[in-house]
Parts: structure tokens; C-alpha cells; sequence
């Protein structure tokens, strides 16, 4: 029965049997009513939108709940870390299943940390995707290393774990990868290559929050793992990051490096006062944990409210020609889903650019979005190689802009940024089976009417 009937049939046969009904009934129904509606002229031709309520807001804060602990940190006078970030720390670690956390300013800072105190920096190549935010990519110039871009894949929106191996060269000293939307990357895989090139992994997890492979949560998996709660995460604290990791020996070091080089730990110091090592300082603060410890009460359900609805989603999409929405790789028992993913296919939309199918989107109530651009290939690479340090350390032909465009070509991942994808946020997964409805009558729509709106746009 499934495999005669498309959803679309089956739209179609309950749209009859529905108006039979109402026939008899003498009387029209707020559904039949909305599907007539949502049907009908696109709201860029000037019809009604499929959608004119709201989304959910975000952050959520509940007073109630939230605020007691904020306040009393506030009223207390002791704002830089201490036994709030303390209990953060351990919260989080507990809660994905590790020894170790450290709290950062940001993910940025959490990156860095952890690939200076794992020793990688200048003359070294880290391996990493294109298709990721630019603090992935910013972390390792910091450290004075030159990033290797391997190219993505475009199914599942994740670096290309087959494409990794031909990248590597005698410089090579780590990888990074990224589990970005909160999709998982394909770490079995990634995990093997290390472990046979003897290479360092730093899991990218910012966007991945109680994501998980085989029942195991991401940035458990490599030598460190980092996370942010930037105000747009699903663990929101504003700006915030943190570190994890089952090495105490690192992590020890990492705390001593956030904290100005002061002794920690086993970064043992002989004189009080005394700065051991080279550091910074990229503490968080007291009532930036008393935050996320409100926060990380609510993640466990809205992780799988997301999971529920973007699965729901999918099941809704996946079968409207031109819509081609993200894979999940096998291993993959759970997915953070902080952005909702789909390829556009505008040859299945009468020749309407992923521009206007957003515009027409947008105007059906259904806030979207292009994602990101193409990183291998922007003016802030070049800058990095023309400073002092990056000339002083690396030959020239290393430093060769156009040659190393050459090098770092992912042709995948440009028609990705620059033609397919479309995004959701996770704000809009924490509604209804009925708002996921929405969304999949608006695109349909669309879909149905791509050429009037293609050539209303040209003029």
C-alpha cells in the first residue's frame, strides 16, 4: 500500500474524501479551509501565506525556574569562576559521558586551547572541512598551523571521510572534524584513518550537543572535544565554550593555559605567584554557568522534540521533486539537529535559483536560509600567510596564494554553499507537528507554482 501511494496521492485522496464530507456536512473545516488556502497564489504573487503566526522564540528563559541561581551568584559579589563553573564542569561532563570539562569564554577559545596544548602550531598542516563556521578554520591560523580543506560530503553535509587520505602529507599532524547542523561526522571512519597516520583528532563538536554515534556522545571520541554556547546554540549561556576530554594530563594543561599559565594540576609550580607556562586568560564567569546549569535542564527534552520533528519533516519533504533533505551516516543513533538541512534542486523547481525559492519561502511565513559560504577560498587565508610569523615559518611556494587555492579546490562543497543548500534552525524544531506541516505546504507550494514565480522575479 505504501509503495502505490505517495504522499502526494495520498494528499490528493484525503482532499476528496474531505470534501464529500464537508458536502454532506453543510459546512467548511479549518483544515480544508487552510488547504485550499495553502494551495492556492504564493505569497510573493500577492496570495495569502501558508503561515502567519510566529515561531518559537529563543533563548527560552523561564523566571521561575531560571533565575534563583543567577540572582544569588549576583548577589553574592563573586563573579569570576569559582564553584558555579565548578558544578557546570562537571555537569556537562557527566552528561556526555566523560572525565574532564573545562569552561571557555567561547568554542572559538576551546578550539584553540586545545590545539596549542596538544602541541600543534607553526610549520604543522590540520586537515578540515569547508563546510563549517569560520572559527573551525580562524582556530587553527591562530595556533600558526595552515589548514588543509578536504571536500564535503554533499549528502550528509559532513567532510568527506573518503577524500581525507590524499590530503595527508609529512606535515600533517592533526584533523578537525566538524559535526556541523549537529549532524554527526562520520567518525568510525575518521577514527581509523587517525589511529593508522598517527594523527591527532580535535572533534568540532559547537554544533552537537548530545549528538551521538553508536550511543556515544560527539567530542568523546578524539583526543579533545569542543563545544560552544554562543546565544544561538542549543545550550545557550550568550557566549560560552567549553573543552572535554579523558586525558587528565591535557586537561590540566588546558586549564592552566585558560587561567594566565598559573600551576595546575600536573603543571606543577615551585613558587605561589608562579607562571609555568605560556597562557591566557579565557575564563568563563560564575553567572554564565548558573545560566547553563538552567539551560542544560531543558536539553535533553528539546534534543529529542528536535529529533522528532525534523524526522517528521523529512518524511514530509522528502518525496517533493527538487527536495533532497540531509543523511544521516549508519552509526548515528542520535542527531543535535541545530540546523535543519535540505539540497535544492531549482531544475525541479522550473529553473527557480535557490534565491528566489528563499524569497518565495520567506514570504509563506518560513524563515530559511542559504547557509554558509565557501571558506577555501576567502581573502582571510591570504592575509594569514602575508604576516610575519606564517612568512617566517613556511616556504613560499607553501604561502602561494593561487597555488594554494589550487590545492584546496572543493568543488563538492561550492555547490553546496553557492547553489543548493537551505536551512532551518532549530528554534523552528521545537514546534508542532502542525508548524512541520506548514513548512512542507509552503515548499510544495512553491514547487507548484516555480515558473510563475521564476518570471515575476525577472521583472
Amino acid at each position: 500500500m505504501r509503495k502505490k501511494y505517495s504522499r502526494r496521492k495520498f494528499v490528493k485522496q484525503s482532499s476528496l474524501t474531505g470534501i464529500g464530507a464537508v458536502l454532506t456536512m453543510g459546512k467548511t473545516t479549518n483544515l480544508f479551509a487552510n488547504r485550499l488556502q495553502d494551495t492556492g497564489t504564493p505569497a510573493i504573487l500577492g496570495g495569502q501565506p501558508v503561515r502567519t503566526k510566529g515561531w518559537p522564540g529563543w533563548p527560552i528563559w523561564d523566571p521561575a525556574t531560571d533565575e534563583e541561581q543567577v540572582i544569588k551568584v549576583l548577589r553574592s559579589g563573586i563573579w569570576s569562576r569559582a564553584t558555579v563553573v565548578d558544578e557546570f564542569e562537571k555537569k556537562w561532563a557527566e552528561t556526555i559521558g566523560i572525565k574532564r570539562c573545562l569552561a571557555t569564554t567561547n568554542g572559538t577559545y576551546a578550539l584553540i586551547t586545545s590545539l596549542r596544548q596538544l602541541d600543534i602550531g607553526a610549520g604543522d598542516e590540520v586537515i578540515v572541512p569547508p563546510y563549517t563556521f569560520i572559527a573551525t578554520i580562524e582556530a587553527v591560523l591562530m595556533v600558526g598551523a595552515i589548514p588543509v580543506f578536504v571536500d564535503t560530503n554533499p549528502a550528509t553535509f559532513q567532510i568527506d571521510a573518503d577524500k581525507i587520505e590524499e590530503k595527508i602529507t609529512s606535515c600533517t599532524r592533526a584533523i578537525i572534524p566538524v559535526h556541523i547542523l549537529g549532524l554527526p561526522a562520520d567518525m568510525p571512519r575518521i577514527m581509523q584513518i587517525a589511529k593508522k597516520h598517527n594523527l591527532i583528532i580535535v572533534e568540532d563538536a559547537c554544533q552537537a550537543w548530545l549528538a551521538e554515534i553508536n550511543h556515544q556522545k560527539m567530542g568523546t571520541f578524539g583526543h579533545a572535544g569542543c563545544f560552544s554556547f554562543q546565544n544561538s546554540k542549543n545550550l545557550p549561556i550568550g557566549e560560552g565554550g567549553a573543552i572535554v576530554s579523558n586525558d587528565d594530563e591535557f586537561m590540566d594543561r588546558c586549564f592552566s593555559f585558560h587561567n594566565f599559565g598559573r600551576p595546575y594540576g600536573k603543571v606543577v609550580g615551585t613558587v605561589s605567584g608562579e607562571y609555568v607556562i605560556l597562557g591566557t586568560k579565557c575564563r568563563t564567569t560564575e553567572y554564565q554557568a548558573a545560566i547553563g546549569l538552567a539551560q542544560l535542564k531543558r536539553l535533553e527534552g528539546q534534543t529529542t522534540t528536535r529529533s522528532e520533528n525534523a524526522e517528521y519533516l523529512k518524511s514530509q519533504i522528502r518525496d517533493i521533486p527538487g527536495i533532497i533533505p540531509y543523511e544521516l551516516y549508519p552509526s548515528v543513533t542520535r542527531a543535535a539537529f541545530h540546523l535543519f538541512p535540505f539540497r535544492y534542486k531549482k531544475e525541479e523547481f522550473q529553473g527557480l535559483s535557490r534565491e528566489g525559492f528563499l524569497k518565495a519561502l520567506t514570504a509563506e511565513g518560513i524563515p530559511c536560509s542559504s547557509g554558509y559560504a565557501t571558506l577555501n577560498n576567502m581573502p582571510y587565508l591570504d592575509n594569514a600567510f602575508q604576516s610575519k610569523n606564517f612568512q617566517k615559518v613556511y616556504p613560499k611556494e607553501m604561502l602561494d596564494f593561487n597555488g594554494y587555492l589550487e590545492r584546496n579546490q572543493c568543488p563538492e562543497n561550492d555547490r553546496l554553499c553557492n547553489e543548493e543548500a537551505v536551512w532551518f534552525s532549530q528554534r523552528m524544531l521545537l514546534g508542532t507537528r502542525s508548524d512541520m506541516n506548514d513548512i512542507a505546504m509552503a515548499i510544495e507550494k512553491i514547487n507548484k507554482n516555480a515558473g510563475k514565480i521564476r518570471e515575476s522575479l525577472k521583472k
